[in-house]
């Protein structure tokens, strides 16, 4: 009987699993998702006709989206964007696109989907306001389906997006509809739009508990009934847990329903192996297949201690975070899945596991990639709440929008796995009056109705516990601090039993490439606020890491700090990447952020390498700065290492002495009289020779040298390949002062997006065909132009150097 019985069971599993792999084979079909980046015409004003079915826009621009057009635009010190954002035009503009839609749609629920749009958006359909929305940074739907055409006639969708109330950031934001835009079509009874909500209660080796609540709609004048599939797959798209349930709905309305499944031995999210399965929904009416949608599943679990910090997986974890803004670079605000991977991809091979999403919702390319490839999230809403920060931010939508804005950046984030903490604020000035109280206890509220499995903290400026107003509120369960890290030790005493990260630190200034003699003086510029300061007249700041901020510290200081407090789960440092915008500590021409690791272009800073010499495994001996000085010219030389006992510089082939980091030491340095010629460090681990460096005097300039991130890309019309361009002598040696003007040329399928070089007070367009190394490097960005054509490009001077080229398959 029994094994009649196991057949049986095996049969009906046999057949559950037949039929969810049938969903799979159908699911293009029963959920219809389209790009709806492409043939949208765009003109900067304000032109309210054009909502009109007679509206010609024959003389606007035709473009793809995501589009930024503050990017494209001059600096100007007169703006009124000011220095926080990077003195480039605001504005209004208006965004129009012509679309027809097939007959067999007429009875589907069509929406529009826009990851952002900065700002104050409104959206129009045939003639019809969908809403509006303040924010620039959350992304939302409408649904458009009671005002559409089907068939021959033409349906017009017309987007205003008012960013003209300036200044309105403390740092860039771009204008328009800078991130990706869908078209969602759907059958009457489908999965609400971020309708999932997936968590798992218990995790051993043997088993993940797995709970599921889907939010169902039924937009149908008749009640439903329907069957309900949960599948849970592998990363090789394998079968591992199902469910399966006959429901009901009512007409016209919605309703939450729950799987829980097991998954037996699993593998488990981490930062060095992030797996991820998948969460497959199926929605079957009458037998049919009516709806599929995918929710992103990490197996994980951790906790932040008040004595031991983060534990990930039940082990020990320190938690090498850095602070991003959301601007691309050269991009400007564009958001591209090919520029974010680039980023997180230096920042992982730095050993960065953690990403701060400063200071408000980032892209759905970077949450997804934060799950991909391994980083802790921490999520963060608002930079201001009420009270304002400049003149036209967000505290004047704050009264209407906070709920549904926040409760918005928790439905749409909270299923990935990579999110560990929802920061419900920046250095909010309500921390300093009464008001902070309730405030912080309404939003820590919405977002436990909402999500209950990742700690709520906030990004607090005062430590003092009787001065901060949101950490009164006992309503953290995170204490986030910026920056005075030379009061890291009384916090045990101060916030008894609190658990704490260093949410901001740093704030030190580098520009890649420039180094003041000597090195061996700790400065801030300014020392206060307002405070007048010694600067460079050429608007740059000594790379040795010894400038900081009147606010922050080196990197050196807040990193040993942090290191050596165990109670402190991380840090995010400000910033991973140079920004547009916030020039501290200069006024115009500067124009971008000299906080970053790694610069505007993507180009490591030096002190990268300390970074990753203390959070990465791998053999770390980086020497700097190059070796092109003057005669006897006396020049500090630095070297982070490890994995190394010691190491030995040599100049010209004579030993200059051996040296070993003491105590909490992260570097270690010789002063050199300069003579031309090799400088050669060598790193040694009981003896033997771990790593070898050479830094060579460069000779005259005569080579243009053309690296290429990548050597194929798609012809999708969004694929980037980044072009590092370097003035090189004839033995290939960096040229370490070039400033040569690069002129770009690109054939095939392939076209110039964004030039830099890095140089934070360069004022030429990002958009020219033409950039000026800064000592010796630049950047150009090509983009796939849909031709499945080879991309070359060519790049000259006028300076008798040859011209180079490079190529790029195209596939």
């Amino acid at each position: 009987m029994n094994k009649h019985k196991n057949a049986l069971q095996k049969i009906v599993i046999a057949l559950t699993i037949l039929i969810s792999t049938a969903g799979f084979a159908q699911a293009k079909k029963a959920r219809i998702v389209e790009d709806f980046n492409k043939n949208w015409n765009f003109k900067l004003g304000d032109h309210p006709q054009a909502v009109n079915a007679d509206f010609s826009t024959s003389d606007w621009r035709a473009l793809q989206l995501p589009h930024d057009w503050s990017i494209e635009g001059a600096f100007n010190k007169d703006l009124p964007t000011g220095t926080k954002q990077g003195f480039l035009p605001a504005g209004k503009g208006w965004y129009r696109k012509t679309f027809t839609l097939p007959e067999n749609w007429a009875n589907k629920t069509i929406s529009i989907e826009f990851d952002g749009v900065f700002k104050n958006s409104e959206v129009f359909i045939n003639g019809h306001s969908l809403g509006v929305r303040p924010s620039g940074y959350i992304s939302f739907a409408y649904e458009m389906t009671p005002y559409l055409h089907f068939g021959k006639q033409e349906n017009i969708i017309a987007v205003k997006v008012d960013n003209d109330a300036q200044p309105n950031s403390r740092w860039y934001t771009g204008s328009g509809i800078y991130r990706n835009v869908r078209l969602v079509a759907l059958e009457k009874l489908h999965v609400a739009h971020w309708g999932t909500y997936v968590t798992t209660p218990k995790i051993s080796k043997e088993k993940a508990s797995v709970h599921f609540e889907v939010t169902i709609e039924n937009k149908a004048n008749a009640e439903k009934e329907f069957k309900f599939v949960t599948s849970i797959v592998n990363a090789k798209n394998k079968e591992v847990a199902n469910a399966v349930s006959i429901e009901k709905i009512g007409a016209n309305t919605n309703s939450k329903k729950t799987h829980n499944l097991e998954v037996k031995n699993p593998n488990l999210w981490d930062t060095e192996n992030p797996y991820l399965y998948k969460v497959l929904t199926k929605v079957y009416e009458n037998k049919k297949l009516v709806d599929t949608y995918e929710t992103p599943l990490g197996i994980r679990f951790f906790s932040f201690d008040a004595e031991k910090g983060f534990s990930l997986n039940g082990k020990p974890a320190k938690i090498y975070g850095v602070c991003l803004h959301h601007d691309n670079g050269a991009l400007g605000a564009v958001e591209n899945i090919h520029a974010v991977r680039r980023k997180l991809t230096l920042l992982k091979e730095m050993g960065c596991n953690a990403i701060r999403m400063s200071h408000n919702p980032h892209s759905l390319e970077m949450m997804q990639l934060c799950d991909e490839m391994g980083f802790i999230v921490q999520d963060e809403a608002f930079d201001v709440w009420k009270k304002a920060k400049v003149k036209n931010d967000a505290h004047k939508e704050w009264d209407n929008w906070y709920k549904r804005d926040l409760e918005d950046l928790i439905l749409r984030d909270r299923n990935y796995p990579s999110v560990m903490m929802w920061s419900i604020g920046n250095e909010i000035r309500e921390q300093f009056d009464s008001t902070g109280i309730a405030i912080t206890k309404e939003l820590a509220q919405i977002v436990k109705n909402l999500d209950t499995t990742r700690p709520v903290t906030s990004a607090l400026t005062e430590n003092v516990p009787e001065k901060n107003f949101i950490y009164q509120s006992g309503a953290l369960d995170l204490l986030g601090f910026n920056y005075k890290h030379e009061d890291y030790a009384t916090f045990p005493a101060r916030f008894k039993g609190q658990k704490i990260i260093a949410s901001e630190t740093v704030s030190a200034l580098e520009t890649r490439g420039h180094y003041d003699q000597p090195s061996d003086v700790v400065k801030a510029w300014p020392v206060k606020y307002g405070e007048k300061f010694d600067g460079n007249a050429d608007w740059t700041v000594s790379a040795y890491d010894n400038v900081k901020s009147f606010w922050g510290s080196t990197h050196e200081e807040s990193w040993k700090a942090i290191k050596n407090s165990d109670f402190i789960a991380g840090t995010f440092v400000w910033t991973g990447f140079d920004y547009i915008g916030e020039p501290d500590p200069y006024p115009f021409p500067a124009r971008s952020s000299y906080f970053g690791i790694i610069d505007l272009a993507g180009l490591p800073k030096d002190v990268y390498y300390m970074y990753q010499s203390e959070w990465s495994k791998k053999p770390v001996l980086h020497i700097f700065p190059h070796w092109n000085w003057q005669k006897d010219q006396e020049v500090d030389v630095w070297a982070y290492y490890n994995n190394a006992d010691e190491v030995e510089l040599f100049l010209n082939g004579k030993s200059l002495g051996k040296k070993a980091k003491q105590n909490d030491d992260l570097h270690i340095s010789w002063r050199v009289k300069f003579e031309q010629g090799t400088l050669k460090a060598i790193s040694r681990k009981n003896g033997k020779v771990v790593l070898e460096k050479e830094i060579h005097t460069a000779g005259a300039a005569s080579k243009i040298d053309l690296k290429a991130d990548k050597a194929t890309i798609k012809n999708d019309t969004y694929d980037l390949v980044y072009v590092t361009v370097s003035i090189t002598d004839k033995d290939g040696n960096l040229s370490p002062n070039a400033n040569d003007l690069i002129n770009f040329e690109v054939t095939g399928g392939g076209k110039l997006v964004g030039v830099d070089n890095g140089y934070q007070a360069n004022l030429e367009s990002f958009k020219a065909g033409s950039c000026k190394v800064y000592n010796g490097r630049c950047i150009a960005i090509i983009q796939s132009n849909g031709k499945k054509e080879k991309i070359q490009l060519k790049a000259s001077t006028d300076n008798g150097i040859a011209p180079s080229t490079i190529d790029v398959k195209v596939e």
